[in-house]
């Protein structure tokens, strides 16, 4: 089912250009749903440059008509509010869930013609709430705030804020906190969980809708491939193993990679109890509830693939009439992951090197580097920002013999490439952020902020919106986490 579009833009007033595709699906992926009120909106942040890029009138919705309508009050033109229903596999085991406190407004139809998902989180119950309260707290959805424009920012595809609403409500949860309302845009907002429960309705006409409608919205030169399902199966994997590569190559832990958690579009969705590494250790773990550590950094790209897996299971009916050869298609599939993901890692790693070009040994010289970093419990990302020909990684021990053996053949390996040292810099700079959220820093934005100060949370988005730019005077916001602090945890929010 193909997602339409008028000829030329009709903009509502305020810019919006609402239609609904998903609406048109069968009612079995969704349920209408109506924002709950709320007893004194307010908006807290709202988002400027990405409201002009939706072809929103961004001063318009800065004030009191942006809080009704980002905090559920009011609906905008062309809102068709509906609940998604998707199943996932959490911590491993399979579960019905859905939308239980998001509420799709509709898709935005940009001037360039692009779609995008306007998503309320935390505007009340829906039929898939579970007995839930369907709200949020303001310091979960001001965290998604950040983390999510920052990853924006370091060019990592990612569901973005447009707007954080306070509700003058509270919500219940270890303890009463201040209520907030997030407005998520996203390419769309199918998911592994989506085809999960599509194929739980043990209807195959229900999952061929949703591949052909799911092309249609991300990959329409597929659509008249000659199998559609392993087309789109295998876009898919290409996606996610460029995306579990950037993860890795700044050191995020997204802590919480359930399949109703990876999106279908390759965007990064969901920054429950996410987090950046300061000190580099393939076991960080950040997760109050990830006890067994199944979702740490290291094993991000281990449990993508699992989560690949369980989407080719419900694609297995499309793949072929037969059940082996269906299976043996899928397995093809699955087993080009491992490659591709290792092949964006690796010339990411190159590029963090500065190195333009490839050697057998790269692999070896990487692998060095990280274990050196993990015995010395260097800074991730103060280590790659600050290598240097002439003197060591900014935050590695200028005293490990190690290390200086490792830079002595870092130095050899670009001295055998055609690039000026110059160039080799510039890629650098280029693919090593100087500033990423550290989890102290973002912490102290959304404590004051709970407290009605937001000039924190302000200075640290100014300064994760340039994150590349290695000029910038900042010392305070590279630093990581003072010694002595405690073990950080984070936490759904739910």
């Amino acid at each position: 089912m193909a997602p339409s579009s008028p000829p030329t833009p009709l903009f509502a007033p305020g810019g919006w250009r609402l239609e609904h595709s998903y609406a048109q699906l069968p009612p079995v992926l969704h349920r209408p749903a109506t924002p709950t009120p709320v007893a004194a909106p307010r908006l807290v942040m709202f988002n400027h440059p990405l409201a002009i890029s939706l072809g929103l009138d961004a001063d318009a919705l800065a004030g009191e008509t942006g809080a009704a309508i980002f905090a559920g009050n009011q609906l905008p033109p062309g809102a068709s509010p509906l609940a998604q229903a998707y199943a996932g596999h959490q911590y491993g085991h399979f579960t019905t869930l859905g939308d239980g406190r998001a509420i799709l407004l509709g898709e935005q139809i940009t001037p360039r013609g692009e779609r995008f998902d306007l998503q309320l989180k935390g505007a009340g119950p829906t039929t898939y709430s579970r007995r839930g309260d369907g709200r949020a707290a303001l310091g979960p959805m001001l965290r998604e705030y950040i983390i999510s424009e920052a990853m924006h920012a370091l060019g990592i595809p990612t569901t973005r804020s447009l707007a954080v609403a306070a509700t003058g409500e509270t919500v219940y949860r270890e303890n009463p906190l201040p209520g907030a309302v997030l407005t998520r845009v996203a390419a769309s907002h199918i998911r592994v969980g989506t085809f999960e429960w599509a194929a739980a309705q043990r209807d195959d006409t229900t999952v061929r809708t949703l591949v052909d409608y799911t092309l249609h919205r991300h990959w329409p030169e597929l659509i008249h491939a000659t199998n559609p399902a392993i087309a789109l199966f295998d876009a898919v994997i290409e996606r996610q193993a460029a995306l579990l590569a950037r993860w890795m190559l700044v050191g995020f832990v997204h802590g919480v990679m359930n399949t109703d958690n990876m999106a279908i579009s390759g965007e990064t969705i969901d920054y429950g109890p996410c987090a950046f590494m300061d000190a580099y250790d393939p076991a960080t773990v950040f997760s109050s509830i990830d006890q067994r550590g199944r979702y740490a950094y290291g094993n991000q790209p281990a449990i993508a693939q699992w989560n690949l897996t369980r989407l080719a299971e419900t694609l297995i009916p499309l793949l072929h009439p037969e059940e082996a050869p269906a299976i043996e298609l899928a397995q093809a599939a699955l087993g080009r992951f491992a490659s591709r993901y290792q092949q964006h890692w690796l010339t990411g790693l190159r590029r963090k090197l500065g190195l333009f070009t490839e050697e057998p040994e790269d692999p070896a010289l990487i692998d060095s580097l990280l274990t050196g970093m993990q015995q010395t419990k260097a800074d991730f990302t103060n280590t790659f920002a600050g290598l240097d020909r002439a003197l060591p990684a900014v935050d590695a021990p200028r005293t490990d013999e190690a290390f200086h053996q490792w830079h002595a053949r870092w130095l050899a390996r670009l001295g055998r490439q055609p690039q000026s040292p110059a160039q080799s810099d510039e890629l650098r700079r280029a693919h090593n952020p100087a500033f990423i959220p550290r989890n102290h820093l973002v912490e102290a934005a959304l404590a004051a902020a709970e407290q009605n100060d937001l000039s924190v949370m302000q200075r640290l988005l100014a300064v994760l919106a340039t994150p590349y730019d290695h000029n910038r005077p900042a010392p305070d916001y590279r630093s990581p986490a003072p010694d002595g602090a405690a073990d950080y945890q984070t936490f759904c929010g739910t």
